[in-house]
């Protein structure tokens, strides 16, 4: 059954490959990235029942397995690779890789994670494929030892060949990995890692003086289809690539996994995640906004509590029929969103207040609670619809369409984890992309 798997694999893989490498002669190439969770050897258990036997203590172990590893990306040759987890704090394996994928025209960055972890990340672009034209190190000191590399980069071979010249060609990729919600309260600060990147890329754009680019978010985000980071990302534009591709909805977040944690749950973590130019970008401190709020009223419904009783928790003992401010903290302090190191900061409340009170006269009444709080989510669906379209038809630019998309092994595209499946505790994810010509949409700040 392993062989046979196998073999699927590589079919699967050398189809996938095929898109990257050759196009039909009127179309531009298309080009592949792949995320991938490659399971730091520090972090590996050869013994579930020692937790200290660890598979960087066996040399042979972690060699072949990293071998593997980069056998099958040197196969696939997605044009960007971008690596979770990836050993940063032992030399021989940074240099069996640097050797390895620079042999095989891939230009690598490296970025550990901050306070000496041992891991960190890796992004490769094949020269083939792109230029670098810049990079930025997003390091999260403050927010879980996480970091982000941005990557801004140029197509090498021209989209426009056989069209406006002045199209321009590029684009912007960042890969990451976010905290492990290991309890409710790091739900918080996984939003506020995602935030962050998002703001170094606006801030970046800003300072470059660049009009909107597509951009490709590449990782391990530790949260699923269901997650708040998921809906907040769905609110600045994003589209999930994989479910583009198979055409899945939320309500299909079953049907495939990506992951199986120390815990022994499967779930799906592992995104490129895609925002073409031409799409509505929602001011990035009201997306996050919502967000928080969407997390509240998570809060509260898990509370058991409808929409009634939640206004009335608000409430409290104000006697008039609104929220005040200190009420709302309150509520805030009940649910724990404060009150500890990952909580929510004096400015952060202010600024979910802010959004809440609609008209500015200091107090929620049910219409502002309802409508700011309570059903946030149709709030944002409106906004899309109506801004949807605001895009400068003047200005062209290239953006990308989904081709094609593949999880390997393959057993996981049907909710299921393999039990021979040895190479990391992630699947790796493999997108195909064709450039098209797209308006541009106004960047919002």
């Amino acid at each position: 059954m392993g062989r046979r798997n196998r073999r699927i694999n590589r079919r699967k893989a050398s189809s996938i490959g095929s898109y990257a490498v050759a196009s039909p002669i009127n179309e531009p190439p298309c080009v592949s990235c792949t995320t991938f969770n490659i399971l730091a050897p520090i972090y590996k258990r050869l013994d579930h029942e020692d937790p200290c036997c660890r598979e960087s203590d066996f040399k042979d172990y972690w060699l072949n397995r990293n071998q593997r590893i980069l056998d099958w990306l040197l196969y696939e040759r997605s044009s960007i690779i971008c690596l979770q987890e990836f050993w940063v704090g032992n030399d021989e394996l940074v240099n069996i890789y640097d050797e390895r994928l620079e042999d095989a025209g891939y230009v690598t960055l490296k970025l550990a994670r901050t306070n000496n972890r041992g891991d960190g990340l890796l992004t490769a672009v094949h020269k083939d494929y792109f230029k670098i034209i810049n990079h930025r190190e997003l390091l999260f000191n403050d927010l879980g030892d996480r970091v982000a590399q941005l990557l801004h980069v140029e197509l090498i071979t021209p989209f426009s060949q056989s069209r406006n010249s002045d199209i321009r060609q590029e684009i912007l990729i960042v890969n990451t990995h976010l905290l492990f919600p290991h309890n409710s309260s790091l739900c918080l600060e996984r939003l506020r890692q995602v935030y962050k990147i998002l703001q170094c890329m606006e801030s970046y754009q800003r300072e470059n003086k660049l009009n909107p680019l597509p951009i490709l978010l590449c990782g391990d985000w530790n949260g699923s289809k269901r997650g708040h980071v998921y809906n907040f990302l769905r609110s600045q534009g994003f589209t999930s690539s994989y479910d583009t591709a198979h055409q899945y909805t939320d309500a299909d977040a079953h049907k495939w996994v990506s992951h199986r944690n120390h815990r022994g749950n499967i779930c799906g973590v592992d995104f490129i995640w895609l925002l073409n130019p031409n799409r509505y970008r929602k001011l990035l401190r009201t997306s996050w906004s919502e967000a928080v709020l969407g997390m509240f009223k998570y809060q509260l419904t898990r509370a058991s509590l409808n929409e009634d009783d939640a206004f009335a928790f608000l409430k409290g003992d104000c006697p008039g029929d609104y929220i005040t401010y200190s009420g709302f903290c309150e509520a805030l302090r009940q649910l724990n969103l404060i009150g500890d190191c990952n909580g929510l900061s004096s400015d952060e409340i202010k600024e979910l207040w802010t959004q809440a009170d609609i008209d500015g006269n200091g107090v929620l009444d049910h219409k502002d609670f309802k409508q700011r709080i309570w059903n946030t989510s149709c709030l944002e669906q409106e906004e899309e619809v109506a801004c949807d379209e605001t895009v400068n038809e003047m200005e062209q630019t290239i953006g990308f369409k989904v081709k094609n998309a593949v999880l390997f092994p393959t057993e996981v595209e049907k909710g299921t984890w393999p039990e021979d499946y040895s190479l990391s505790d992630h699947a790796r994810l493999t997108v195909v992309f064709s450039p098209v010509q797209m308006p541009c949409s106004t960047l919002t700040s």
